[in-house]
């Protein structure tokens, strides 16, 4: 029995990857980060924690966004204490998650997530018990085995981002010589790459968001396998899809991102047909141009709308299908809607876009046709519309992309900025107005010539009787 023991230990020692680890302790004077750098609600939750016993580290994206001068979004906490144990000692805090259990605390609006340290999955000779943790792929279902930091770290998705900062040492361990990697420029994947890829898919959207935010490159052992396991994406729940598309797609580098995923074959299936958009001259000009303007808007502090943006890398798809309806015989507006409805479903199968979003989208999208129509009373209504300026905006990309007039462009962009007077001024007569002019002064003209003259047999006129 005890050598039966010692033999199971052994093992997961040697499974988790931790039998060689080689812990570096960092201290202030060497990597700078300063306590008051860490958020109140994040030290209140750590200090917290450390009074009752518990370790409690800053860990992550936090520490590394600290260390390379960045602001970090977030701060993310990992202790030995269990989410009951941690739950326990917050009054505003909750445990969520299933498949992988975190405790948020709230200090006013500032949610803190504190997760427990993940320890190994059971090894392979109990395949009974494995299969409840991941799937036919690898992709794991759910994580709640806890264990020691070492073995947290070895968890981890990248070296980078498995530092642990201590906010009352201030000092940073260090177990995959991470801090390194991280001043080398290199993105390394923790343990091999194929096994870390099909236990979350995830990671490898992520290596290319991390890769062109940071400004580093991948490892080449790490880069390596995602082409072959790039359709392990399509097994990832749509929800979980659509947060990390939208942490890409907002990162400030979305165009190179977007560029990384197409090289890298990780395009198909996430946003549908955008391999073959990217193709197009128009198409490829108009998603080129939106993503730009968002990473521009990014960078210099700007609100940037989701909703807007997965309207833009979309609008092609609703294009080419609506073009497809009209060209068999259906009415246009009949044949947008039915067109927005085909490819928002067909989306909804790869990404979750919430109905928050899919409604603004559509609002956009359905807009367009009504920038055409600039007679009467059109105009006023169409600039009144709460949704004008997110639709006037996606109008001047279709300008600028060559899809339409760029006339239509300056039109109403001077339209929008006039006041009421000029508006109306500039409002074209409609044509059927001048027509009925036109004709009723023709009538009154042959009228007025009937009944003052007529014509002799010669064709002559001769004086009224």
């Amino acid at each position: 029995m005890i050598r039966k023991f010692f033999n199971q230990v052994f093992r997961r020692k040697i499974a988790t990857g931790t039998a060689n680890l080689k812990l570096h302790i960092i201290p202030f004077s060497k990597h700078g980060i300063n306590r008051t750098q860490i958020s109140p609600c994040a030290l209140k939750t750590a200090h917290v924690l450390q009074k009752a016993g518990f370790s409690a580290f800053i860990v992550g994206g936090a520490v590394r966004d600290l260390l390379l001068g960045l602001k970090p979004k977030d701060f993310d906490i990992a202790t030995n204490a269990t989410p009951e144990q941690a739950r326990s000692l917050f009054r505003r805090s909750r445990i969520i998650g299933r498949r992988f259990r975190l405790l948020h605390v709230m200090c006013g609006n500032e949610t803190v997530e504190v997760s427990t340290f993940r320890g190994p999955l059971p090894d392979s000779d109990t395949p009974t018990e494995v299969k409840t943790y991941t799937d036919q792929h690898g992709r794991l279902l759910r994580d709640n085995v806890f264990g020691s930091q070492e073995e947290d770290a070895v968890r981890r998705d990248f070296t980078l981002n498995a530092l642990f900062y201590d906010p009352f040492s201030e000092e940073i361990y260090d177990y995959l010589d991470g801090y390194n990697d991280l001043k080398a420029q290199t993105l390394r994947m923790i343990g091999d790459p194929v096994t870390r890829y099909r236990e979350d898919p995830v990671r490898m959207l992520r290596a290319v968001r991390l890769a062109a935010k940071l400004q580093m490159q991948i490892d080449p052992s790490t880069a390596k396998p995602i082409g072959d396991l790039a359709p392990l994406l399509q097994n990832v729940p749509p929800a979980r899809l659509l947060d990390e598309m939208l942490k890409l797609l907002l990162s400030g580098h979305a165009l190179s991102c977007v560029v990384d995923l197409r090289q890298r074959g990780l395009h198909h299936g996430l946003l549908p047909m955008l391999d073959v958009i990217l193709e197009q001259p128009l198409g490829e000009r108009f998603i080129t141009l939106a993503l730009k303007n968002t990473d521009d808007r990014i960078q210099q502090g700007k609100h940037v709308s989701p909703a807007f943006l997965f309207a833009s890398l979309l609008w092609h798809e609703v294009l080419a299908t609506w073009n497809s309806y009209k060209n068999s015989g259906e009415n246009p507006l009949t044949a947008l809607y039915r067109a927005i409805d085909d490819v928002l479903s067909n989306q909804q199968k790869n990404l979750a876009i919430p109905r928050r979003f899919s409604a603004t989208i559509t609002e956009i999208w359905s807009m367009q046709p009504r920038f055409e129509s600039r007679a009467g009373r059109k105009p006023f209504r169409l600039v009144s519309h709460p949704r004008i300026r997110a639709a006037y905006d996606f109008m001047l990309l279709r300008c600028e992309s060559g899809e339409i007039s760029q006339e239509l462009a300056i039109w109403w962009t001077d339209f929008m900025s006039a006041d009421t007077d000029t508006r109306q001024k500039m409002i074209p007569k409609p044509v059927s107005t001048r027509k009925r002019k036109n004709r009723s002064r023709r009538k009154s003209s042959s009228h007025k010539v009937s009944t003052d003259h007529t014509l002799d047999s010669t064709g002559k006129t001769k004086a009224p009787l």
